[in-house]
């Protein structure tokens, strides 16, 4: 069985504790609802978001976090079919990333966009194994 799978990245705008219980509670209810199921990596200066279930429905939910004003310059990382889904249990997954593999100064100068896309699935992958992402070797870091 396939399943579509798309990430992006964003920063978050306003970001505290409760705008991130606000993201959560909507993607659990969206998710559930729509069959999706992933993973967000957060914190106060990076969003990345594995999300995966229907294409027409992770299109439609990726579509209302661009609108989303909790969202700032949204990117899209990949999107495509893959054979099966990394957290088929997780309607939304949360990961504060307290041991993230870039510094601030690394996101500000654009780590996640210089990353190839294989690199960045390899951190939800490793999420998906119970496996810290800053436990991940970084050869993407920015300079």
């Amino acid at each position: 069985m396939t399943v579509f799978q798309l990430i992006y990245a964003s920063r978050p705008f306003g970001f505290d504790d409760l705008a991130l219980s606000g993201i959560l509670a909507s993607a659990e209810r969206n998710n559930v609802r729509d069959a999706i199921t992933g993973s967000l990596i957060c914190r106060e200066d990076l969003f990345v978001q594995l999300l995966e279930g229907p294409e027409d429905k992770v299109e439609a939910a990726f579509k209302r976090i661009r609108h989303d004003d909790r969202h700032t310059d949204v990117g899209l990382v990949l999107s495509g079919a893959t054979q099966s889904r990394l957290f088929p249990d997780w309607a939304m997954r949360h990961d504060p990333a307290q041991s993230w593999m870039w510094t601030r100064s690394e996101v500000t100068a654009g780590a996640v966009t210089k990353a190839s896309a294989d690199d960045v699935r390899a951190i939800f992958t490793r999420l998906a194994a119970n496996e810290p992402a800053g436990a991940l070797s970084c050869p993407f870091a920015v300079a």
